[in-house]
Formats: C-alpha cells, sequence, structure tokens
C-alpha cells in the first residue's frame, strides 16, 4: 500500500509538469502570493584562465596610479572599469575571493585576468601560476545589473493545482510562490522558488528532479 501511495504521488507531480513547458510562452505575470524574491549573485561575466603577479611588480605604480602592493587583493583586467569589485572562483578546486580591478592586464592572450599574490594565495593557484576561473562582477563604475534566477516546479490551469504543488514544496522550499500569468485563454499559474545565483538554482532543480518534477531553470534579467 506504502508503495502504490508513492507512485499514485509520483504520478500526479508528473501530471503537474505536462503544463510545465508553458512558461516559456510569452504571459504577462501578476504575481498570487508572493515574497519577495531573495537578491541573487551577480551572473558570470566571463571565464577563462587567471594568472598573478607579485614581487616584480611590487611597489610599481599601477594602470589607475596606485601603488602596487602584492598582499592587497586586487587584479589587472584589460577592460572592466578601475574600481570595479569582482568574484573570481577557481573552478577547478571551488575556492572563491573578491578582487578589486586597479590595473590593466594581462598581456598574455590566453588569459583574462591577472591576480595579486594575496588573490593567488587564496585560490591556491601560486604554484602552478594559472587557474581557470569565471568572474562574476560584485559592483562598480558601470558593472552590469545582475540577474535573477528561480526554478519553475510547475505551471497550471487551475490554480488549486498550482497551490497543492507549492504546499507540497513550502516545506522543503519555504520561499516558494506562485505567479499567475494573464496571456491568450485562461491564465496560467506558475509555482516557482526564488534562487540566490545560478548554482543555487541548480542545485534545487537537481533536488526537485530527484522528487520526479522536471524542474526548469530560469534566468530572470534585472527591470530596466
Amino acid at each position: 500500500m506504502i508503495e502504490r501511495t508513492r507512485h499514485q504521488e509520483t504520478a500526479r507531480f508528473g501530471s503537474w509538469l505536462i503544463l510545465a513547458g508553458l512558461g516559456v510562452l510569452g504571459f504577462g505575470c501578476a504575481r498570487v502570493a508572493a515574497p519577495a524574491m531573495a537578491p541573487a549573485a551577480a551572473c558570470v561575466y566571463e571565464t577563462g584562465v587567471a594568472s598573478w603577479y607579485g614581487p616584480g611588480f611590487q611597489g610599481r605604480p599601477t594602470s589607475n596610479r596606485e601603488t602596487y602592493d602584492m598582499e592587497a587583493m586586487t587584479a589587472a583586467h584589460r577592460s572592466l572599469p578601475f574600481q570595479t569589485r569582482v568574484l573570481v572562483t577557481n573552478v577547478e578546486n571551488g575556492l572563491s575571493t573578491e578582487v578589486r580591478i586597479n590595473d590593466r592586464g594581462p598581456f598574455v592572450d590566453n588569459r583574462i585576468i591577472d591576480l595579486s599574490l594575496a588573490a593567488a594565495r587564496r585560490l591556491n593557484m601560486i604554484g602552478p601560476g594559472t587557474a581557470r576561473v569565471s568572474l562574476r562582477i560584485l559592483d562598480g563604475p558601470d558593472a552590469p545589473a545582475p540577474s535573477r534566477f528561480a526554478v519553475q516546479a510547475g505551471a497550471f490551469l487551475v490554480r488549486d493545482n498550482a497551490e497543492a504543488c507549492a504546499e507540497r514544496l513550502t516545506e522543503d522550499y519555504p520561499e516558494t510562490e506562485i505567479q499567475r500569468c494573464d496571456g491568450r485563454g485562461s491564465p496560467l499559474y506558475r509555482v516557482r522558488i526564488p534562487a540566490r545565483d545560478r548554482e543555487n538554482a541548480g542545485r534545487i532543480a537537481a533536488e526537485l528532479d530527484a522528487r520526479g518534477l522536471a524542474a526548469l531553470v530560469l534566468e530572470i534579467p534585472p527591470t530596466p
């Protein structure tokens, strides 16, 4: 009896998601019961190889006329505005650190950022000398506005079904929300879980997939 009930619940969740693909259609959406979306970290700006520079440049002027200090959390980038704060993540070991752009470089074609000695130490890349990294813009002059991320667990024509789905999810994801989307024909009710960033959205989607839900990761552009 327990096993049959489990199969019935899985089948019911699966039937809800037949309409999930409709979530990508162009509906105008209004929230029905929507807690504020949690702020998301800035989206990935660039990925590539990072290097570091140290003693040979210590005490020399940087491109923005500061004095280079290899123990400060700074970096050189070819195009980002000076004073931009960037989160650098070593994708090979998962370590991250925050740096401030105050110099130009690197001047090697296959590299995207030159880190100070202190920043490279945080990423555990002193020995290898280089590492593959991702860059996220945190703030600074002309920094791109961050996107928000959410995971859509289902889209329903019947509001009661959406509320039942949301109620089941709220136990594990208290921030679950329902959005009413008005467009062609009947309104659509979308069940969504706000995420902190893309990685967090991916983890939530994987957890829902394990429960039999074909979750959809959504990137929501910033409001102009």
